[in-house]
């Protein structure tokens, strides 16, 4: 049942780009291992200060090989999970090597990705009872530190370009919830949607989305998860959701569980997708809605 899924995708994204390149469904072998022979990119440790939280708050910067601090780039936002902090991605989930491979076979537009610490407390690391109410509340006041305190300082310390086409939000299980949270409630601020097999905090879909038709202003939606993930419900009603109100969007079921395979997987095809022309037409022949994947 599960191959059925999988293989009832055929994500072949031919045709969807103006670009008309052509993306595997699976990472290649070799796709997140370092490749001596290339340029490479460079991760940094920032601080900024957050009026949210009252304090210095820490995150990572992955700027792109050959960066030119004379060239304004596009900016992606990547999220991590309820048990990490701005490292869990770069620990586990290594972007800075996929991106620099992606970049050796020109596969990306160039961008600059900060990775911050979506647990917006004066004591933000993931450490004890981690599903405490304070600690779990702490991803929801994140919005107001992203929007408030992080992209300002990112707008005003790096060279980047400062309008919603130009902005995108992604993330895994806890962030991917964060990323359909913030991204559906500040369209006027993205436009390039990645949620990565979102967890509970996900908003039902009639909040997250009360107008369903202004979510058409986005460039992509991008809904994924593991066919063995047990919180494949909360991906499915939110893609449900956008299907029943003819929002196009790429709901994208992949082989694997709830973990940093599939979500490397996801970096890796969600990364050559934005911050490029795009045909949303094109969106359903690549959208999968599968009697085999049932809620919980």
């Amino acid at each position: 049942m599960r191959n059925s899924i999988v293989f009832a995708i055929a994500f072949s994204l031919t045709g969807i780009f103006a670009s008309a390149q052509n993306f595997e469904k699976q990472a290649p072998v070799g796709f997140d291992q370092i490749k001596q022979n290339i340029p490479h990119g460079k991760i940094d440790s920032i601080q900024y200060p957050s009026k949210t939280v009252g304090t210095l708050r820490k995150a990572l910067i992955y700027t792109p090989p050959g960066f030119n601090k004379n060239k304004k780039y596009p900016v992606l936002y990547l999220l991590h999970g309820i048990g990490g902090d701005e490292k869990e991605w770069y620990k586990n989930g290594t972007p800075q090597i996929i991106l620099d491979n992606l970049y050796s076979e020109g596969k990306l537009t160039p961008m600059i990705v900060v990775l911050p610490n979506g647990r917006a407390m004066k004591d933000d690391r993931a450490t004890g009872n981690i599903m405490a109410k304070d600690k779990v509340e702490a991803f929801a006041i994140f919005e107001k530190d992203l929007l408030n305190d992080l992209i300002p300082f990112i707008e005003k310390e790096f060279p980047v370009k400062k309008d919603r086409e130009n902005r995108a939000i992604a993330g895994l299980s806890m962030g991917g919830g964060q990323t359909l949270n913030f991204g559906f409630g500040n369209i006027d601020k993205f436009a390039w949607i990645g949620a990565f097999s979102s967890a509970p905090n996900t908003k039902e879909p009639q909040v997250l989305l009360p107008n369903p038709q202004k979510a058409k202003e986005l460039k992509l939606i991008w809904i994924s998860c593991g066919d063995a993930d047990g919180l494949m419900p909360f991906s499915k009603r939110t893609s449900d959701y956008l299907r029943q109100n003819k929002i196009p969007h790429i709901f994208y079921i992949e082989p694997g569980g709830h973990d940093f395979k599939v979500w490397k997987n996801d970096l890796y095809i969600f990364s050559q997708l934005i911050f490029k022309p795009v045909d949303q037409t094109a969106f359903s022949n690549f959208t999968v809605f599968s009697n085999d994947v049932k809620d919980n």
